[in-house]
This record gives structure tokens, sequence and C-alpha cells, in this order.
């Protein structure tokens, strides 16, 4: 998440494409930075237990990411995203959240499925 946003690049990225294999960055920290997008850096990592969760804070919305195991050496990631919209607004942002976060959480079941890259040094 720190290095892109992972949903449809052409939107939230500017088209940038966001990594498509597992890269080794240094373990996220809190106050560390959320994501990056369109080269921005944005958000922060409010709230962090290793191999479970992460919250993190961007344009006034909370998500968290929550990694539940499961049987057979498999995880399910939970997501939730907590905002206080303008009750106008509610609907639609409800609506474009849903689809950009199924296309989020659908790349990095892609990125774990694959597993880590093999060092190369």
């Amino acid at each position: 998440m720190r290095l892109a946003p992972y949903s449809y690049d052409w939107i939230d990225n500017l088209g940038r494409r966001s990594p498509r294999e597992l890269l080794e960055l240094p373990e996220p920290a809190v106050g560390d930075r959320y994501t990056t997008a369109g080269r921005r850096e944005m958000g922060r990592i409010v709230s962090l237990e290793h191999g479970r969760q992460l919250t993190a804070t961007i344009l006034g919305a909370f998500m968290s990411y929550l990694l539940v195991p499961r049987e057979h050496q498999t995880t399910r990631l939970l997501l939730k995203v907590v905002m206080n919209p303008n009750r106008l607004l509610a609907p639609a942002l409800s609506v474009g959240d849903l689809v950009m976060a199924r296309r989020q959480l659908l790349n990095l079941k892609a990125l774990a499925e694959q597993g880590p890259r093999p060092n190369t040094r």
C-alpha cells in the first residue's frame, strides 16, 4: 500500500501502473505514509499490529485492514472504511469506494498468491 493504491490505476494513480510483484520494503510503522498516488504521498498509518492489522487515515477516512487466519494455511483480508461524509454524498461515496476497494483487494490477493520473489542479492 505504501507504493501505490493498487485499485484502478487510471483513477487513483494518474495512469501509473501499481507494482505487479512483491517488493521488499522496511516494515511499516505508525506515522509512516499510507500510500502514494499520482506521485504524491497520501495519508498516514495510525495503528499497526504486525502480521495482524494496519489502520491508516486518508482524505478524512480511516481504513483498517485485518488479516484473519483460516483453515488450511489460508488467510482472509478484511477491509473496513469509516468516514463521516455529507449525507447527500454518502451513497455515491459508498458505491465508489466499494468498486475501488474491490479492485484493490483483488490486486492484493493476486500479489499474495504469487508469493515473495527470490532475493537476488
